[in-house]
């Protein structure tokens, strides 16, 4: 006879509250009128200096999101033609390239950062965006090959095989049979790297230069001083429109899928 036990349920409802409780904290002192967590009074305040009153906020802000789109779309790019190369291309050494491939993600962020600008230094690059999406880039290739070459592992190869077969080029092998097959992985790794430059701070701080602060920096600045409700506002707007990306990146992933 076999009985049901509560202690996983358990478990999931307390890491769950222990995951969401933080954020409906942020979200309703983000509408508390006093600077403090003590409430005293439902207000906007904090939204309207957020859109109206923060300009070298939203510099920041819009720094971070050119850099990561940048970045993630050079790197899913140059990523995802890594690692359909390493997955199916015949070369010596392969397994140590894919080795020094991967390695940056054992690596801390710290000696990356290092390493960087070391490099910048030595050549005579100036610091600023430039370099923050150089450093972003490098930084989400690994990522990017790994989650794409997941995807390729699920692939069968006779597709290509058939393709072959009916007289395609090595080229139209590629463009109409493994890039929409990979499409999912893809569009995964673009959103992981998306994400990992929005809130990567180490690496940009050391690659930094003067302009070219990041939401993370700015963020990191503010904070010295004392946390401000309007970065409790900005949070609960960049969650509402995380939630909302993930829901329309699902639904495309669904549809590519079907």
């Amino acid at each position: 006879m076999s009985t049901k036990s509560g202690f996983p349920r358990f478990v999931y409802f307390f890491v769950t509250f222990f995951l969401i409780a933080p954020l409906v904290v942020l979200v309703v002192a983000s509408f508390n009128a006093s600077r403090s967590m003590q409430w005293e009074r439902f207000s906007l305040e904090w939204y309207r200096r957020l859109f109206f009153q923060s300009r070298d906020l939203w510099r920041a802000v819009r720094n971070s999101v050119v850099i990561a789109l940048s970045s993630a779309t050079v790197a899913t790019i140059i990523g995802s033609l890594a690692a359909i190369g390493i997955r199916w291309g015949r070369f010596r050494l392969k397994s140590y390239v894919q080795t020094v491939t991967l390695m940056p993600l054992l690596l801390p962020e710290i000696i990356l950062g290092v390493s960087l600008l070391i490099f910048f230094a030595s050549i005579g690059v100036p610091l600023g965006l430039g370099t923050i999406f150089i450093a972003h880039t490098c930084f989400n290739l690994p990522f990017v090959i790994l989650i794409v070459l997941a995807r390729l592992e699920e692939f069968d190869f006779s597709i290509i095989e058939a393709a072959y077969d009916l007289g395609a080029r090595e080229r139209d092998t590629l463009i109409r049979v493994i890039v929409p097959v990979s499409m999912p992985g893809i569009l995964s790794a673009f959103l992981t790297a998306v994400t990992l430059s929005l809130e990567d701070f180490v690496i940009t701080f050391f690659v930094a230069g003067p302009g070219s602060t990041t939401l993370p920096l700015y963020v990191y600045s503010a904070i010295r001083f004392g946390v401000s409700p309007v970065i409790n506002a900005l949070s609960v707007v960049m969650i509402t429109v995380t939630v909302a990306l993930v829901l329309l990146a699902r639904n495309v992933l669904k549809y590519i899928a079907k």
